[in-house]
């Protein structure tokens, strides 16, 4: 039997579980404390008697803890406590609380149990899904390939149990987190192990485990179909494209949800070479990828009401002597015609191909998300995705990725882009006339190989989808998973209309 495809690392993160009441040898217990007018509150939960509430409060006081949010204070030899350390996790003014404030203290707080075995959570209490998602996501810890064994000290806490009887809302905060966890591997994951075919193939092997149905087409396949803008970037690679299609079948007359996702193993910028600072983030230009992959996964995990394919270009872009080069007109899948002026404006070829690809499908609507362009850092920053497409479908999503935690920002295309993108030798030019509006460039490309009438959007996650400037809340550095969270929450709006 063939050995079934796995990635070489995966982060750590610990086991969660719920228990109606605190379970035995537990380390420690997680309580939420608010920022009063004269110092730390602590929140109801009934966990604690009132004896033991009061005991924390002196000793808090005394500690001159505040409940601001993100404070952790450890307190050991509470008298006539049931556990040996209470961690107070502040959440700020309790008139200023939101689900928001709960992730990023639950993360902070999550990583701030490192070496410890079994730990107890009453975070729950005021949004157990928040708490589960921000303890997991906080906590997670990659290491990739190192030789070497972590300190017992230095390890993720081993397992989270969160005081609730909700199995039902645990269960499904569990599988959310799960998704973005495999979001993170998959985009931290080097791309010496993490190419095209090995790409397809691992996700293969995990949609049969799901309950989706998987099919992978190989350069032979491409181009016998004629997948233009795949081949022309991923021909210059020894390791040769794919295109990964995953679908998930809810019912017959579910909504119909198309989900596209930019999937570049790895980015040197072709012939139009990067400069080689930094390059080596490039491994998370297949951010796009690894979210829709997780995302569709989770809609199967979750019975979400909807039908949905993930269709999903792969390929590396290298400079080599089948590569394709600037001033050469390539052909996409469907027959629209492109002039290359830039090969590191790669993303948006593939994409193309796989738009038309997933509209033949005749979706009611349709999903992309890519790492696309330097232009989003410039415009929104490295933490919020550029949203462009149908005006009250992108609206739909801003909001939703806002009210999940992962900022997001409607964004037009102005008309003006169709002037930036016209080329005189095929029917558009891959990279603009202007270095203005480069966001709105690509969107405007991209719009054109979607189909009339279905609804769509445009997510441009060059910044979110990887952090580069250290851990905050519960987004760890490199791979954040982003935006899985949203995308679900969208499946899921989409579901219940």
């Amino acid at each position: 039997m063939a050995k079934k495809p796995s990635l070489p690392a995966e982060g750590l993160v610990p086991s969660l579980s719920i228990s109606a009441k605190l379970p035995k040898k537990a380390e420690a217990i997680l309580i939420p404390v608010f920022q009063g007018a004269e110092g730390p509150e602590i929140a109801a939960t009934g966990v604690l008697g009132t004896a033991v509430e009061m005991a924390v409060l002196e000793s808090l006081t005394a500690l001159g803890a505040q409940g601001s949010p993100n404070e952790v204070t450890k307190l050991a030899g509470i008298p006539g406590s049931d556990v040996p350390l209470i961690i107070a996790v502040g959440l700020g003014d309790s008139d200023d609380f939101d689900a928001e404030t709960l992730r990023r203290a639950a993360g902070v707080a999550a990583r701030s149990l490192t070496g410890m075995g079994k730990v107890a959570s009453a975070l729950g209490t005021f949004g157990l899904a928040d708490a589960v998602l921000g303890s997991a996501l906080g906590a997670y810890a990659f290491r990739g390939q190192k030789s070497s064994e972590l300190e017992a000290a230095k390890t993720p806490v081993k397992e989270l149990v969160f005081l609730s009887d909700k199995k039902d809302e645990f269960d499904a905060a569990v599988i959310l987190a799960e998704s973005v966890v495999l979001a993170r591997n998959l985009v931290n994951t080097a791309s010496s192990h993490l190419y095209p075919e090995s790409y397809a193939n691992y996700a293969a092997s995990l949609a049969a485990d799901y309950g989706v149905d998987a099919e992978i087409l190989d350069e032979k396949d491409l181009a016998k179909g004629n997948f233009g803008g795949i081949l022309a970037v991923g021909n210059g690679s020894a390791r040769k494209p794919r295109l990964l299609r995953l679908t998930y079948k809810a019912k017959k007359s579910a909504p119909a949800v198309a989900i596209v996702g930019k999937g570049i193993t790895f980015d040197t910028g072709g012939i139009s070479l990067k400069p080689g600072a930094k390059m080596d983030d490039m491994i998370s230009d297949m951010g796009g990828s690894a979210a829709a992959i997780a995302s569709i996964f989770a809609a199967a995990r979750l019975g979400l009401k909807v039908n949905v394919t993930a269709t999903i270009p792969m390929a590396e872009n290298m400079p080599d002597g089948e590569s394709y080069r600037p001033g050469d007109v390539i052909t996409h899948y469907g027959g629209k015609t492109s002039e290359i002026l830039n090969t590191d404006a790669e993303g948006r070829l593939v994409l193309a191909d796989a738009i038309v690809r997933a509209c033949e499908d005749k979706p009611d609507y349709l999903i992309e998300m890519a790492t696309l362009t330097g232009a989003q850092l410039v415009a929104l920053g490295s933490r919020t995705t550029g949203v462009m497409g149908s005006d009250e479908f992108r609206d739909r999503v801003a909001e939703l990725g806002r009210e999940v935690g992962e900022p997001a920002w409607a964004m037009p295309i102005v008309e003006e882009m169709a002037d930036e993108m016209t080329s005189d030798v095929a029917d558009l030019r891959n990279s603009g006339k202007t270095r203005f509006g480069g966001m709105m460039q690509a969107g405007y490309y991209l719009s054109q190989f979607v189909s009339e009438g279905i609804q769509w959007v445009h997510m441009d996650i060059a910044g979110p989808a990887y952090n580069t400037s250290g851990t905050y809340g519960y987004v760890t550095k490199r791979g954040t998973g982003a935006p899985v969270r949203t995308v679900v929450a969208v499946l899921e709006d989409i579901a219940k209309s």
